[in-house]
């Protein structure tokens, strides 16, 4: 049972994380030759406050 974890800032819609979990399955299923009812995808969203890029928090961009 392949599980993915995308971790990522809040504030994408349910269309932009459906395409991903579609292609990231065929990828693992293709790849693997697993049943694509086993692949698990997990989307850890994130306060932008609790990330930092480049010494800066996301939320004060």
């Amino acid at each position: 049972m392949p599980v993915v974890t995308i971790r990522m800032a809040k504030g994408r819609s349910l269309e932009q994380k459906r395409r991903p979990a579609a292609e990231i399955t065929d990828t693992i299923v293709n790849g693997l030759g697993v049943d694509p009812d086993r692949v698990t995808i997990l989307f850890e969203e994130l306060d932008r406050e609790n990330i930092a890029r480049s010494g800066r928090l996301l939320s004060e961009s």
